[in-house]
């Protein structure tokens, strides 16, 4: 049989390509001679480089870039087989495990390590370049990743901005002529998942800033700075960004991304299955494995296992999702291509030991999954 396996990961338990690891011992358990296709995935935060790398191939560039805090943090971003096109994951220069938790400061915080990144794929001939937004420890709209590729932003004197969101509110007139000349050859996709505006109730402010230090005070700074930020935009830049579905993904890196480099949004789901050529496995594939930490009605609103059987079900395959605990109204997910679910966790027991006996668990249920298969194939 030809499968493949595509959990996301189980949080705080087992990373993705663990849990397709475990899926895969399990499956073979039953079948030792199955071909199986492993795309652990992500959708655009950290670990995205390290999927697309391992199911695409290509090379992992280190280097040294501006960490979230203004200090030196060795980084890293992917270049594909074609050597045209990068992969980068803003986490990688500006994510929340890069600061203490003390020291979690959304006002000072920068993504001038993000625009480092960019630069040298540019440098080193990349013109399409995927950026994951996802992680982020940041607030300041892709202020820094902009200055960082030439771009000046300016306060009343003439000076430049330092770096962080709590600095926006000076911001007077933004200048791009010195800007990375290529820039205009390239060809920039922000992936990410999170559709939430720039500013607002629900921008990344509001939303977002809370878990990476902010008071409610400094909330609503920051939601001021940065719609600021974006009325200035408009007018130096035309460019109206605020009110963008997913302008505020990354502490609004995403509307960055939009005003400076001209990037579209796209799912970061559908990006990865894209580069992995989901679809032409798909095709081929007698049946696909899935799998998240816990599945229930929250599941049907975008999360993995949906989008991938949405993906499947366009080649009437069979979709089976193994999770670490099932909830409620799993018919929902039934309506939405995913045929089976299934709690790998094997009776009631306490959260410590079913983490600790995940990779377990997932072995065995993806083998009892499989002979169920195989007996049903025999019949």
């Amino acid at each position: 049989m030809k499968i493949i396996v595509a959990p996301d990961s189980y949080k705080g338990c087992l990373t993705a390509f663990e849990v397709a690891d475990a899926m895969e011992a399990g499956i073979r358990d039953a079948q030792s001679d199955a071909i199986i296709w492993k795309i652990p995935l992500a959708d655009g935060g950290e670990g995205t480089v390290e999927a697309v790398l391992r199911a695409v191939g290509g090379q992992k560039v280190e280097l040294t870039v501006t960490g979230p805090l203004g200090l030196p943090q060795r980084s890293f971003y992917g270049i594909l087989p074609d050597r045209t096109t990068a992969v980068i994951e803003m986490a990688a220069a500006a994510g929340l495990p890069l600061v203490p938790a003390r020291q979690l400061n959304p006002l000072v915080a920068t993504t001038y390590g993000v625009g480092e990144l960019i630069r040298d794929a540019i440098k080193r001939g990349c013109r399409k370049l995927i950026i994951g937004l996802g992680g982020s420890a940041t607030n300041d709209g892709g202020a820094g990743m902009a200055a960082a590729l030439g771009a000046r932003l300016l306060d009343a004197a003439g000076k430049p901005l330092p770096f962080g969101g709590g600095a926006l509110g000076e911001l007077r007139r933004i200048e791009t002529d010195a800007m990375l000349p290529e820039i205009r050859e390239c060809e920039f996709i922000a992936a990410s998942d999170v559709t939430n505006p720039l500013c607002g109730e629900y921008g990344a402010s509001a939303v977002f800033a809370p878990q990476k230090g902010a008071t409610k005070e400094m909330a609503a700074l920051l939601d001021r700075n940065l719609a600021h930020y974006a009325a200035v935009i408009k007018r130096d830049l035309a460019k109206d960004i605020a009110e963008v579905s997913g302008a505020g993904a990354a502490g609004g890196l995403g509307a960055g991304l939009l005003a400076f480099l001209s990037a579209k949004i796209a799912s970061g789901l559908d990006i990865l299955l894209g580069l992995t050529r989901f679809a032409e496995k798909v095709a081929m594939a007698d049946i696909v494995f899935t799998g998240e930490g816990k599945t229930d009605r929250q599941t049907v609103f975008g999360k993995a296992p949906v989008g991938i059987a949405a993906a499947a079900k366009k080649f009437g395959k069979p979709v089976v999702c193994l999770s670490g605990s099932v909830g409620a109204d799993v018919k929902l997910l039934h309506e939405r291509g995913v045929d089976v679910v299934i709690s790998v966790t094997p009776a009631p027991i306490p959260l410590e030991q079913a983490i600790a006996a995940a990779k377990q668990n997932i072995r065995q249920t993806a083998a009892q999954i499989m002979r169920a298969i195989l007996l049903g194939k025999s019949l």
